[in-house]
């Protein structure tokens, strides 16, 4: 992969996110307002309001507009902003719950990966904790990512846009909560998308293209993090890519001559209105020749990919509520429809953030034995935030192959955000010191790799609670317990080619070694040496879970990055607590 560095109009690259959100509400105070302590989420002042069912969307930053650009009045009331092409945390997305519950019901609608699925499904999970009743819907539009009779694992790329329009009008209009998900849902059904690509997109942290693809060469059926497609081959012209699309969307939804469509050609972020209309020529010439009349068509860009260059379609199939639903009045900074809206409704805080329980431990009944007192562990944690700062282009590397080139990058804002959160940790015990770097990586992360990590430390926290300090045994649960949340929390499972793969080996490696009579780095080196063989093993493998899933043979013969950021870790954590005790 190139060396080149990419050219971006930033400041200091941890700091995109929050800047963009603050130029974003500046840009436009009479629609947005930023709410929360987390400061990511983004609020229509005239859209939540007592009574109406509250709307929420969310997902990574660097496909402006979306999501937050669909925030106004008749759309979505706000939005959990993500890192980049990373999922919003449960935080983030409380946060916007909170500022949008009007009495009626939140509904949650955003694409279908992995890590917005498990981060919404949390929120879901608090909000009904609250007492608030929630509904969940995942996007799933992209044809090109799934067969037909698995649509339940396709993407969500840019049929999100019609999805919104129609659950903001539902809510706009009054309906229940119950109804606006089956408006929602019934357009979901109705609307398919596929893309392709003609240039890779760069993480602003890493300043790299995230997949190479030659000066001749398109990618039929590209995801928006960068994914690679269906296939690669050499690039057509217009008519002939635009047939393709249409192509393959119309063998999936089966329209009929006197149907009636609503059209989306989507520019990925560096593909100009010049072209996409020559797109959107091909696509009306198409429909008109079948016999199926266009109700409403938007061109431009609505669902990027950062400077992604490439384009996507998606059809929506009319009837006649979705026609009204499209048709009525909305407002937000990339979205409006012209039309009177009734004024501003008042809006009652219902949901306030609870106070965070903090629990009294009597150290005098926690088992004492062991070398790795709670200082060592934290310095050893210390140690992994480090070398996981220093290997995250590397792991950003390996993740640019079968993903979308985030895992380094992710992985390091969770453990420095762990860094921070270690800084003044006071008397605590190793358990507590797990569900304190639990919570930070989590309210940092978002992704699958927050739900995925907050889970095994506190998994792996409550393995040791009885214990003030760690002995070869109570280090062996602990990383046992690491294992375990993450698959508590994931499903993954042996040979799914993930983080799983080189963990489950270790804690086998590290047991084993235990049963053997092995002291404290003995059984840190065997799990290793475990982890080693296991991230080793991921190249063999054919991806079944996350995003690599959609390359299917095309995973095969690279290794998986969890996979290696596990080794990672645990090699810093050994070599730390050798070199300390």
């Amino acid at each position: 992969m190139s060396d080149v560095k990419t050219k971006k109009l930033i400041n200091e690259p941890e700091d995109i996110v929050a800047e963009a959100i603050e130029g974003m509400v500046l840009a436009y105070p009479d629609m947005l307002s930023l709410e929360g302590a987390t400061g990511r989420a983004v609020v229509a002042l005239d859209g939540p309001r007592d009574g109406k069912v509250g709307l929420v969307t969310g997902g990574g930053s660097g496909h402006e507009p979306l999501f937050a650009g669909y925030v106004g009045r008749g759309l979505m009331d706000a939005a959990a902003v993500g890192n980049v092409f990373a999922s919003p945390s449960p935080e983030h997305i409380m946060d916007a719950a909170r500022a949008v519950d009007g009495g009626a019901g939140v509904m949650f609608l955003y694409g279908n990966y992995t890590g917005d699925v498990l981060n919404f499904d949390m929120a879901v999970e608090e909000c009904r904790e609250n007492g608030i009743e929630a509904r969940s819907i995942a996007v799933n539009d992209d044809v090109a990512s799934a067969p037909a009779e698995s649509a339940e694992e396709r993407r969500g790329v840019a049929g999100n846009f019609f999805v919104f329009k129609v659950a903001g009008a539902a809510a706009e209009e009054g309906r229940s909560l119950k109804d606006c998900e089956a408006a929602a849902r019934n357009a979901l059904s109705r609307t398919r998308s596929m893309g392709v690509a003609l240039s890779a997109c760069s993480l602003p942290q890493t300043g790299k293209l995230n997949f190479e693809i030659g000066h001749d060469e398109m990618e039929v059926g590209m995801g928006i993090h960068g994914e690679p497609g269906m296939r690669r081959g050499t690039l057509k012209k217009a008519d002939d890519v635009a047939d393709e699309l249409i192509d393959t969307i119309l063998n999936d939804i089966k329209l009929s001559q006197g149907d009636s469509v609503s059209v989306l050609v989507n520019g990925l972020g560096a593909t100009g209105q010049l072209e996409l209309f020559i797109l959107y020529r091909r696509v009306a010439k198409r429909l008109k020749d079948i016999g199926v009349s266009i109700h409403k068509s938007w061109v431009g860009e609505y669902a990027t990919s950062l400077e992604m260059a490439g384009a996507s379609i998606s059809l929506m199939k009319m009837d006649d509520d979705l026609k009204k639903l499209l048709d009525a009045p909305c407002q937000s900074p990339c979205l409006t429809v012209a039309g009177a809206l009734a004024p501003r409704g008042k809006h009652t805080l219902r949901m306030a953030k609870a106070a965070a329980d903090v629990a009294t431990i009597d150290r005098s009944q926690l088992i004492g034995d062991g070398a790795v007192t709670p200082d060592v562990f934290r310095d050893a944690m210390l140690a992994v935030a480090q070398v996981i700062t220093d290997k995250r282009d590397w792991l950003s590397e390996l993740d640019g192959v079968i993903g979308d080139g985030d895992h380094g990058v992710t992985m390091d804002i969770g453990w420095s955000a762990v860094r921070d959160a270690l800084a003044d940790v006071g008397d605590e015990t190793i358990s507590q010191i797990s569900n304190r770097m639990a919570k930070a990586f989590l309210d940092a992360v978002g992704a699958s790799t927050g739900p995925l990590y907050s889970s095994a430390f506190k998994a792996a926290g409550a393995k040791v609670e009885n214990r003030l300090n760690l002995d070869a045994s109570a280090m062996v649960d602990w990383i046992d317990g690491i294992c375990s949340g993450i698959v508590s929390r994931g499903g993954a499972k042996l040979g799914d080619k993930t983080m799983i793969d080189a963990w489950s080996p270790a804690v086998e490696q590290a047991r084993q070694a235990l049963n053997g009579g092995a002291d404290l780095i003995a059984c840190l080196d065997a799990a290793c040496i475990g982890a080693k063989k296991g991230r080793d093993h991921t190249a063999e493998l054919e991806s079944k879970r996350g995003r690599s899933k959609k390359l299917g043979e095309r995973s095969v013969g690279h290794v998986d990055p969890g996979a290696a950021s596990a080794h990672v870790m645990l090699v810093a954590m050994k070599d730390s607590i050798k070199n300390t005790i």
